[in-house]
């Protein structure tokens, strides 16, 4: 197990949750949400959260049916992002399957905040929590 950095983000049209966490306690933290454009972030701002946290590794989600298919629409999207981050950040990019991870999210803010702590950028923030500690234990074989 190494100690590396890994920075999570959950790909949306509208917005794009993101979080950082170690890869040596396998924890996450949420950050903040990018607005998007049509899945088009303000990629300064991407760049700044980035310099910040000098990530080892970039985990994004991979959107799927609940079989684990692709969507026609967002999965290739999500694809896109991905290779845009490592193309222009030069970090190691690995898609997560992501089924369910908004779902767990919700349940997740709810029972910490309750509705109030469901807003759009948490939800998005803390999708990519359970994206990143779902990469962490697929990494340890659980």
């Amino acid at each position: 197990m190494s100690n590396r950095t890994i920075m999570a983000f959950d790909f949306g049209t509208k917005s794009i949750g993101s979080a950082i966490g170690q890869e040596i306690t396998g924890t996450a933290s949420p950050l903040k949400a990018f607005k998007a454009n049509d899945g088009v972030p303000n990629w300064d701002d991407i760049e700044k959260q980035i310099k910040e946290w000098q990530p080892n590794l970039i985990v994004v989600g991979l959107p799927t049916d609940l079989h684990g298919k692709a969507l026609d629409v967002i999965t290739p999207r999500a694809k896109k992002f991905g290779g845009r981050l490592q193309g222009r950040f030069g970090i190691a990019v690995e898609m997560h399957d992501e089924r369910l991870s908004t779902r767990e999210a919700r349940a997740d803010l709810f029972a910490m905040g309750g509705y109030k702590a469901l807003t759009k950028g948490n939800v998005d923030c803390q999708s990519a929590v359970v994206i990143l500690e779902s990469w962490f234990e697929a990494q340890w074989g659980e």
